[in-house]
């Protein structure tokens, strides 16, 4: 009898634990295509167990969600996280994003981060000719970097105005671009 008992009290202080150890934390309603506006009945506040690996969004944030944009595509029942949501989409109006791949030769040694200024240089020709001409060069802001292992190239995802991204891409495919880091003063 004393071990029955033993036994049901602990399983009483588990399930008490279980139900006490929740959070509130903020679900989506209905599918949000990346980019739309989250509006007010988007999202629900949900009571769940939170693992602690996870960091979703508290429900007490909710009013200061709503007017978001979803910065991926989002479906029914997920559990909304801070990196699923922005004010600002990349690229915004007017800009285009070129993807440019790049040597360790053909960029700084300076570790590039999101939001830094940045110079896309053409440089010379095969031959390694010099003209008197100043270099075609546009200027960018660097919106993501990844580094290939099998090449060993860094491709660095920049965000420049629309009228240049065509001229810019075109220059990058060639290989005969450099990329200069400018300052990071504010």
């Amino acid at each position: 009898c004393a071990v029955l008992v033993a036994a049901g009290a602990l399983g009483a202080a588990f399930a008490y634990t279980s139900v006490s150890d929740t959070q509130e934390v903020l679900v989506v309603n209905r599918d949000i295509a990346r980019g739309e506006t989250i509006e007010p009945g988007d999202l629900t506040v949900v009571r769940v167990s939170i693992d602690p690996a996870l960091t979703p969004i508290s429900g007490s944030q909710k009013s200061s969600i709503e007017g978001s944009r979803a910065a991926v595509d989002l479906w029914a029942g997920t559990l909304l996280s801070e990196q699923q949501v922005t004010e600002n989409l990349v690229p915004g109006e007017g800009e285009s994003l070129v993807g440019i791949s790049l040597t360790p030769a053909q960029m700084p040694s300076e570790p590039l981060y999101s939001g830094d200024s940045v110079r896309i240089v053409t440089t010379p020709g095969d031959q390694g000719e010099i003209t008197n001409e100043d270099p075609v060069t546009v200027e960018a802001v660097v919106v993501g970097v990844s580094r290939v292992q099998e090449t060993g190239e860094t491709v660095v995802d920049v965000s420049v105005p629309e009228g240049d991204a065509a001229d810019l891409a075109a220059r990058a495919a060639t290989g005969r671009v450099a990329l200069v880091l400018d300052t990071r003063e504010r």
